[in-house]
């Protein structure tokens, strides 16, 4: 089997599961306890929030531990504007490439009566800090650009946009689920207020994730109960995921130089021969992007009839987003790029991690080229 789908979740890694282990068989005490395990497990969850806060340049006081990227989105949004509305700010800047769990909660915000304005992007996926600069109000609360596309890999201008929202003294929010443990991050330097990470992107475990808030930009609490994370997020404190989140992050910034010039290498091998089949298209920025995502569409074909081709195959992908992947309709992001229905309905997305090995690559593309002519040989 070949996994070219690490954009959607990763393999845990066994440094990460070895970390975990002891807080779910031996040490199970519950980290708002007083009696000894309760402590340990306390200073554990602690140490995890240092080693976490030093990854991207903030303060532990400044990072939240959540259920993963979906809820620190919801959070950041949701909390953030209605904190603000208080102040008569009802105004919320995103973009049309946003993960759901931001244009989602946009949308929920939209109907509770506060104003949003979605940006468009270029056709090689990057939103313009100017047109950011632009859309500012006096009413303005909070802008909410990704760090990295999930679908495409493209990385948008983070470091800017902060620039744009610190000037003009809005809030700034990064969805950096993709680009945590992979691109260098530092909240300081490009002046992030608020930003959302998930554990299972870089080979943590599913089901947790934090946010990393300025400290004065804590959103209103979105979850009531007994007052873990400084009263900020109620919730018995998932000790075992959060301890390897912290041990798989730690590890993933180590390599991450390694990894980089490796993945890409591995990309770049598999997109060249992608692009050698007839009526193939790259879709997204060729440099600007993360290492190990790869987005092409091939003319007159089915993404998802490639996807079940692929899979008979051994080769494990994905045609977008893994929270959308029974839709029928094509990619937002893609037809947001002004990629024409069709060519955006065979979209396929390729992204490698640091299970993937450099030999992958020959197979992949040859189980590919041999998919795609069967299915169009079929019609």
């Amino acid at each position: 089997m070949i996994y070219a789908d690490n954009a959607a979740t990763t393999r845990l890694s066994e440094e990460a599961l070895q970390k975990m282990l002891p807080w779910l068989t031996e040490n199970y005490g519950n980290a708002s306890t007083l009696y000894r395990m309760g402590r340990e497990a306390h200073r554990a969850v602690e140490q995890a929030r240092e080693e976490i806060a030093k990854g991207i340049g903030a303060s532990p006081m400044e990072i939240l531990f959540t259920s993963g990227g979906t809820e620190s989105d919801n959070w950041a949004l949701k909390g953030t504007m209605r904190h603000l509305a208080r102040k008569g700010k009802k105004h919320l800047i995103t973009s049309a490439i946003e993960h759901h769990a931001v244009l989602h909660s946009a949308h929920a915000l939209e109907k509770e009566g506060y104003d949003i304005t979605v940006l468009p992007v270029s056709k090689e996926g990057f939103v313009d800090p100017d047109s950011v600069k632009k859309a500012i109000r006096p009413d303005t609360a909070l802008v909410s650009i990704m760090y990295a596309n999930n679908e495409t890999g493209v990385v948008q201008p983070v470091t800017e946009i902060g620039a744009v929202c610190r000037e003009a003294g809005v809030l700034f929010h990064t969805d950096a689920v993709q680009a945590a443990g992979i691109l260098p991050i530092d909240v300081k330097e490009q002046k992030i207020d608020l930003l959302s990470a998930s554990a299972h992107k870089f080979h943590g475990p599913k089901g947790v994730g934090f946010l990393f808030c300025r400290r004065k930009a804590v959103p209103d609490t979105l979850l009531d109960g007994g007052g873990q994370e400084r009263g900020h997020r109620s919730g018995t404190e998932n000790v075992a995921g959060i301890v390897g989140m912290a041990a798989a992050f730690s590890q993933a910034l180590s390599e991450r130089e390694e990894k980089t010039e490796r993945l890409s290498a591995l990309r770049d091998r598999v997109q060249e021969g992608l692009l050698k089949i007839p009526g193939t298209h790259l879709n997204g920025d060729a440099s600007r992007r993360l290492p190990g995502t790869l987005n092409v569409s091939f003319e007159d074909l089915d993404g998802q009839s490639l996807l079940m081709e692929l899979d008979l195959r051994g080769i494990q992908a994905s045609v977008g987003s893994a929270c959308n992947s029974g839709s029928m309709t094509p990619s937002h992001v893609l037809l947001e790029m002004g990629v024409p229905y069709k060519t955006a309905h065979g979209s396929l997305r390729l992204s490698f991690g640091r299970y993937n090995r450099p030999e992958e690559a020959e197979t992949l593309v040859r189980e590919a080229e041999s998919a795609v002519r069967l299915l169009r040989d079929r019609r």
